[in-house]
C-alpha cells in the first residue's frame, strides 16, 4: 500500500472521505478507501455540540484510537491544535502518532476568525520536531470566513506555513478556477480544497489540487437521507434501498474481533 505522503503524488487527486464514527469509517473501508479522515463538524454534531471550540478533542482523540485498527491511513482534524501552546499541540499529536495516526488538519483560525499566521507557524514547526513523520496539512482560512480572501494573502501565509516544515496546505472554501489555479501554482506543497460544488476531482486535479476532503458532506447528507426515509414511511412512499442490517452487522463483528 501506497504511504500516505504518495497518496499525494498519485496521477489523480487524493479523493478524502471524512468520517464521524466507526461505522462511517467502516463503510468508507469497504468501498475501498485507502485513507479517511475524521471531520469535526461530524463528530462534534454527533455528540449535541457546536463545532469549534475545542469541542471535538476528546472524541476525536477516542476515534481515532479505533479507527487506527482498519487497514487504512488514518488522519484527524484536530481544530486549531485545541490549544495556544505549541507544545501542547505537539505532545497532542505525538499522542496521535502513537495511536496510528498519520496526519493531521491544523487551522489558522479560531471562533471563526484567522489569528496571527505566526501561532501556527509555531505549532507546526514543534510538531515537525516531535512527530516528523506526521502529515501536517496546514489549513489557512481565509475564504472558509470570508477575511482577507485573496489569493496573495492565502499565498502569504501559506509560505509562512511550508517555511515552518508544513507538508501540505488546506484552504477550504475556495471555489473560483481561477484562484484555484493561482494558488496551486504559488504554493509547492500539496494543496487541498474541499469538494467542489460544480468541478468534478478530476477537473481540480487539472487545475493542480492534489487532495480533495469530503468534510463534513457525508454527515450533512446522511442527515438529510435520515429525514427523508422517515418522511417517505410517513408519507407511504417507498423508501430508498440500504445496505442490509446483517451486512453492517458483519463489518462490525468483524472489527469488534
Amino acid at each position: 500500500m501506497d504511504t500516505f505522503r504518495e497518496l499525494h503524488t498519485a496521477d489523480a487527486p487524493l479523493l478524502l472521505p471524512n468520517a464521524w464514527d466507526v461505522g462511517s469509517a467502516l463503510a468508507f473501508e469497504a468501498a475501498g478507501f485507502a485513507a479517511i479522515g475524521t471531520t469535526s463538524f461530524g463528530i462534534s454534531a454527533s455528540t449535541g455540540l457546536p463545532d469549534g471550540g475545542g469541542s471535538t478533542r476528546a472524541a476525536t482523540i477516542a476515534l481515532a484510537a479505533l479507527l487506527c485498527r482498519l487497514p487504512v491511513h488514518i488522519t484527524t482534524d484536530i481544530e486549531d491544535g485545541y490549544s495556544d501552546d505549541p507544545a501542547e499541540v505537539a505532545d497532542l499529536v505525538a499522542e496521535l502518532a502513537d495511536l496510528g495516526v498519520v496526519g493531521v488538519n491544523l487551522e489558522d483560525s479560531r471562533d471563526g476568525h484567522l489569528v496571527d499566521p505566526a501561532v501556527l507557524a509555531a505549532k507546526v514547526a514543534a510538531i515537525k520536531r516531535h512527530s516528523p513523520d506526521v502529515f501536517v496539512n496546514a489549513r489557512v482560512d481565509n475564504f472558509w470566513f470570508d477575511e482577507e480572501a485573496t489569493v496573495q494573502a492565502v499565498l502569504l501565509r501559506a509560505l509562512a506555513y511550508a517555511d515552518a516544515g508544513a507538508d501540505g496546505i488546506f484552504v477550504p472554501g475556495v471555489t473560483d478556477p481561477v484562484d484555484i489555479r493561482s494558488i496551486t501554482a504559488g504554493i509547492d506543497l500539496p494543496v487541498n480544497v474541499l469538494a467542489h460544488p460544480t468541478l468534478t476531482v478530476a477537473e481540480l486535479g487539472a487545475l493542480g489540487i492534489r487532495r480533495v476532503s469530503s468534510g463534513s458532506l457525508p454527515y450533512r447528507a446522511a442527515v438529510d437521507a435520515a429525514v427523508n426515509v422517515a418522511v417517505a414511511l410517513r408519507d407511504n412512499q417507498q423508501t430508498p434501498a440500504a445496505t442490509s442490517y446483517w451486512e453492517m452487522q458483519s463489518r462490525l463483528e468483524a472489527f469488534s474481533d
